[in-house]
């Protein structure tokens, strides 16, 4: 008897993270319908080597618990920062013995400030266990959905028991980005991201991106990777994500510089996304130094927490003429507070160089909030001709956009936003079950559609 067993292990791990990949997971976890087709769909973790069904992703909203959660969250963006800073640091160091000594300070430092609290705090975290999840076992015809971002866990080799034991595995796919351009990321988080692609190569059954553009990239990859045969005995498909800020709350305080900035006449564009060279920030502001030095009286919102390989962003953005006044940065905003400025602003505007999917438009434009996004692939898949796009070689294209809808109530695009629809986390999740299932075993006509651009 075949279940879908969906893997949500990382989220599990950190239910108070709210980034990209982690908010797709916990939606659609949340939403998961018990059954497709009459088969069981099951939310499962994988932890030291065992199978355990999902009782409650979240937290169990013990204050000791969360807390202890919540400074772990925070012990391992700092140990993320201190590594970022000894890259940097070991890049300076010209000498040998000067680097080695660098490397045993770092270790030493790691190993007392980061990793022997967080390993403490994982042994704590395990009287919760029980009462979040319970053990299962896995069975012969199981398919297990890695929907999670599994590329820094270490249950690669129970991975492959499971399949030995006849379990089938598919690697959901949310973009090749660290492989396509790893100029974008750290030198080690390219390296981890390609070493496991290369052992879901060899290891998953078949793949669900989360964008048609993605899928067709995936199948690309692959043959070039195993080579055609090999490829087309896998099977490639793909699912949408969802719009919901599912973390907003109608009676939550809304942060008070965020009222106060959209208490003024002049219309708010709004950039939201995590703040890392891919996503471009430095065009925007050139465009939007451009429009201002036209004369224009838009302000830019940037919300997004701080990412990788930013120092020189952030300085640029701190030091600047306009900031507080024209120009305002949010690092740290609840959704709540994002569904305030999704609601009061005059457009969202995303300038990514590279995307798999590309949330914020989804999250903006289902609430009416017209888009202006990067004329690429993926951006026109989404938004087709409810968005406005601008060339990413030419920050002028944005700036003539900007000040044309600055002095405009018609927003440039072919059509109307308020035209424009998209599913939900529910329906997402549903559509990644029965999409997966549809291609366990094939008919002709299902194997002819998963390699086209059916909806």
């Amino acid at each position: 008897m075949t279940r879908l067993l969906v893997e949500c292990t990382h989220v599990f791990q950190h239910p108070k993270v709210n980034s990209g990949i982690q908010r797709v997971v916990r939606n659609v976890i949340n939403q998961l319908p018990p059954s497709v087709d009459g088969v069981e769909c099951i939310p499962v973790v994988m932890l030291k080597g065992k199978l355990y069904r999902v009782l409650k992703l979240g937290s169990l909203n013990i204050p000791f618990f969360d807390g202890l959660m919540t400074f772990a969250g925070r012990l391992e963006r700092l140990a993320h920062g201190f590594w970022q800073l000894h890259q940097r640091l070991d890049k300076r160091c010209t000498s040998k013995f000067a680097k080695r000594l660098l490397y045993v300070a770092y270790r030493l430092t790691a190993l007392a400030c980061f990793s022997v609290p967080l390993r403490l705090i994982d042994q704590v975290n395990q009287y919760q266990l029980p009462k979040r999840c319970s053990p299962l076992q896995h069975q012969p015809g199981d398919q297990l959905v890695l929907l999670d971002s599994s590329w820094h866990t270490d249950f690669f080799p129970f991975a492959e028991r499971l399949k030995r034991d006849g379990v089938g595995i598919v690697s959901v796919i949310y973009d090749l980005i660290p492989l396509t351009h790893p100029q974008f990321y750290d030198t080690r988080l390219a390296q981890v991201f390609n070493e496991w692609f290369d052992w879901i190569t060899q290891t998953a059954d078949g793949y669900v991106a989360i964008s048609a553009t993605v899928r067709d990239q995936v199948r690309e990859e692959l043959q070039r990777r195993v080579g055609p045969a090999k490829a087309d005995a896998l099977w490639f498909d793909y699912f949408h994500l969802g719009s919901e800020l599912d973390l907003s709350e109608a009676r939550a305080t809304v942060e008070p510089r965020l009222t106060q900035m959209f208490d003024t006449p002049e219309p708010v564009f709004l950039m939201v996304s995590t703040i890392e060279p891919r996503k471009n920030h430095d065009y925007l502001l050139d465009a939007f130094e451009l429009a201002w030095a036209a004369g224009s009286t838009v302000r830019l919102c940037i919300a997004g927490r701080i990412g990788w390989k930013c120092d020189a962003l952030l300085a640029r953005v701190r030091n600047h003429p306009q900031l507080n006044k024209r120009l305002f940065m949010f690092n740290d905003l609840s959704d709540t507070s994002l569904e305030y400025a999704y609601s009061h602003a005059r457009s969202l505007v995303f300038p990514s160089r590279v995307e798999g999917f590309g949330l914020p438009l989804v999250e903006a434009m289902q609430r009416g909030l017209p888009a202006m996004g990067s004329d690429i692939p993926i951006f026109r898949e989404i938004g087709g001709e409810f968005m406005a796009y601008f060339d990413l070689a030419k920050p002028q294209t944005l700036a003539d956009l900007v000040v044309r809808y600055e002095n405009s109530t018609q927003f440039p695009a072919a059509r109307n936003v308020a035209d424009w629809q998209w599913i939900g986390w529910r329906e997402a999740s549903a559509q990644l079950a029965e999409r997966t299932l549809r291609n366990l075993q094939p008919t002709p006509a299902v194997a002819q559609r998963q390699h086209a651009n059916c909806p």
